[in-house]
């Protein structure tokens, strides 16, 4: 009886380490959502992070850790604008979303004298906010914006309004 046990409880575990073998497991990259209005006007967009194509920091976005570029999407008078914070210069344009595609356009500025490295950081926000927008969760469910061109690609987190 004690030998029909142990061939019991081995080929128990036997199957159960081969049925734990065959399972798969199921690895998905971040699902986008589509990009709406709604969707960006529900955030104020704070930059984690960017780089250019071949991977090097962007270091004049990050010139003061206190004051990232944040970007407000609004809408006022029933025109959508965006408006980049924490810039030396006040700075905005409009935008439109066409099947999921974001337009900015009409770009904004005062002309304020800015020494460095504020210029280059208002010089770099111009360029960062121009290109495909996507918009995905993390892995702790915030939202992130990702912004992306031939140049460079820039991430910035959903930041409660």
């Amino acid at each position: 009886m004690k030998n029909m046990t142990k061939i019991m409880m081995a080929t128990t575990l036997a199957a159960a380490t081969f049925a734990a073998g065959c399972q798969t497991t199921s690895v998905t990259s971040p699902v986008s959502q589509p990009v709406t209005s709604e969707e960006l006007q529900a955030y104020n967009w704070q930059l984690v992070d960017a780089k250019r194509s071949n991977g090097e920091k962007i270091t004049q976005l990050f010139i003061d850790p206190q004051k990232p570029l944040t970007l407000n999407f609004f809408e006022t008078n029933g025109n959508n604008r965006v408006s980049y914070m924490n810039t030396c210069n006040n700075m905005g344009a409009g935008y439109s979303v066409v099947d999921g595609e974001v337009q900015i356009s009409g770009g904004i500025s005062t002309m304020m004298a800015c020494p460095e490295p504020q210029a280059s950081f208002d010089a770099a926000a111009v360029k960062t906010v121009n290109g495909k927008y996507s918009i995905h969760e993390n892995a702790n469910n915030v939202p992130i914006l990702t912004i992306k061109n031939d140049s460079q690609v820039a991430y910035f987190k959903a930041v409660s309004k």
